[in-house]
């Protein structure tokens, strides 16, 4: 595909099955997208309105302030040490820079990028932006010679899996050997819900047992979307490789990209404050509880969903037939199809709806299935 030729966009497919779910007599429960629900925290917004004196241009670099934070950030909740301002960098949310990441490494015509078999689409589609070409999969031994950038998702988007320290350093153990960028998305790492993650802190491919403290082409991501219910702020960071950071930086800077200042302040705040953050997983926490068994009564397998903000579910057919399914209890969810050619007969489902909503789905898949 040459670049700039882009398929349509996914999720319009899903106009019928919105339509169809939005006739339910007790309305819709729209699973499909994991946009936050609740409230941002107070603390943000409280220091959001203290910085609208935002009478200069912001720094695409970011302040001294959040890039401190990012760091102690990393250190207290990651693991993640000897990081300096010199190895952040704030962003415009993840997406773009997800989406863009090839293009601002240079890459183009005959370079790999390579993402997990189940996965977020702007992977794929910052390979087609950048004229590079993009493969599914999550066996380092399979990784052409031509790869040069190298995602991994832990915890993953839609399927929840989480990379352990020792897939974590296999996998960046064979980008070095192909010298490629190997980037971490860990914008899920808050959210660890079964097994040894019930109890254990989401590893990051910073970690020093990963990197043995040489983080040369490196990197990880992470949001405040999920865990603040900043979505709206568009409050991202990437850290690791100073050399790779500053090739960012650079580029940046002549594209003219840069958080507006307040929201650097926001989330400089939003950094030092746990508390909320603890106060969203216990939510989340609950909806998954809820959701999760009723998909089960009602004959759903919840496959990995260890972690994340969502539940990877099959029946054991075509996604499309169980997205009907849902539809006709006023349930919307997202086909596996949309991440993927890996796995058709899976739906995703959010854990991003309000507790009343959370709980009409599952009564209505509990009446479904006479449970």
């Amino acid at each position: 595909m040459a670049r700039g030729e882009l398929p349509d966009y996914p999720w319009d497919l899903m106009g019928p099955y919105r339509e169809r779910a939005a006739a339910h007599r007790d309305g819709l429960v729209d699973l499909s997208i994991g946009s936050p629900v609740d409230p941002t925290p107070t603390v943000v917004r409280d220091a959001l309105a203290a910085a609208t004196d935002a009478h200069a241009y912001p720094t695409t670099v970011g302040t001294p302030e959040l890039r401190a934070e990012i760091v102690g950030w990393f250190e207290r909740r990651r693991g993640v040490t000897g990081l300096t301002e010199a190895n952040v960098l704030p962003t415009i949310g993840s997406k773009e820079l997800v989406a863009l990441l090839p293009f601002l490494l240079g890459l183009g015509e005959g370079d790999v990028v390579v993402h997990p078999r189940a996965a977020y689409p702007s992977y794929e589609m910052g390979a087609v932006l950048a004229g590079a070409t993009a493969m599914a999969s999550d066996d380092p031994a399979d990784w052409p010679t031509q790869t040069r950038l190298v995602w991994l998702n832990s915890p993953a988007n839609p399927d929840g899996r989480v990379l352990t320290i020792e897939e974590l350093r296999a996998a960046r153990a064979r980008a070095r050997e192909l010298g490629a960028v190997i980037v971490g998305d860990e914008c899920y790492a808050e959210l660890g819900w079964e097994g040894r993650w019930a109890d254990e802190p989401v590893p990051s491919l910073l970690d020093p047992a990963v990197t043995d403290g040489d983080v040369r082409d490196t990197l990880a991501i992470y949001s405040l979307s999920k865990q603040s219910n900043m979505a709206g702020y568009r409050a991202a960071f990437i850290a690791g490789c100073r050399t790779v950071i500053a090739r960012l930086t650079n580029v940046r800077k002549h594209a003219g990209l840069m958080l507006p200042g307040p929201l650097q302040h926001a989330m400089a705040v939003a950094l030092r404050d746990h508390a909320h953050v603890a106060e969203q997983k216990e939510r989340y926490r609950a909806r998954r509880t809820a959701l999760k068994s009723a998909l089960e009564a009602a004959g759903f397998r919840i496959d990995r969903s260890e972690a994340g903000l969502y539940l990877w579910a099959t029946e054991g057919r075509d996604a499309w037939d169980s997205l009907g399914r849902l539809a006709d209890l006023g349930i919307l969810g997202g086909p596996g199809h949309f991440y993927g050619v890996h796995y058709p007969d899976h739906v995703r489902l959010s854990l991003t709806a309000t507790d009343e909503r959370i709980s009409a789905a599952a009564e209505r898949l509990r009446a479904a299935a006479g449970a």
